[in-house]
């Protein structure tokens, strides 16, 4: 997919005309955000409003995100875990803490790796 982000209100108005226009290349619009389909006619839609708003419209290929092959077990289980606490006003690094559950500063520090299953 393309995510194509408009950010001056005359690249955000031409964003929602493409939209409306060809609302089969684009799989969703979120106000200035939009996700194009890796197509060619997606390419040309996103490239056409490049060209009109000249640096107010950024483009980045994206690939859809799998959890089960790009995150850790241990950290999918902590994710769980954590929305499951019997006291929803426990942060989770007070959460994490004397267990088998990352701490959040190894989180932050540890980049998602791209895997197979």
């Amino acid at each position: 997919m393309l995510l194509v982000i408009a950010y001056s209100r005359a690249a955000r108005g031409s964003l929602r005309n493409v939209h409306r226009t060809h609302e089969g290349s684009v799989v969703r619009r979120f106000g200035r955000v939009a996700l194009f389909e890796a197509t060619e006619l997606g390419a040309f839609l996103a490239l056409r409003l490049r060209e009109k708003h000249p640096g107010e419209v950024q483009i980045s290929r994206v690939e859809p995100f799998n959890e089960f092959s790009a995150v850790p077990e241990r950290v999918r289980e902590a994710a769980r875990a954590y929305e499951r606490r019997e006291n929803p006003n426990v942060p989770y690094a007070t959460f994490a803490a004397g267990t088998d559950h990352p701490a959040p500063e190894e989180l932050a520090d540890r980049e998602l790796a791209d895997r197979e299953l």
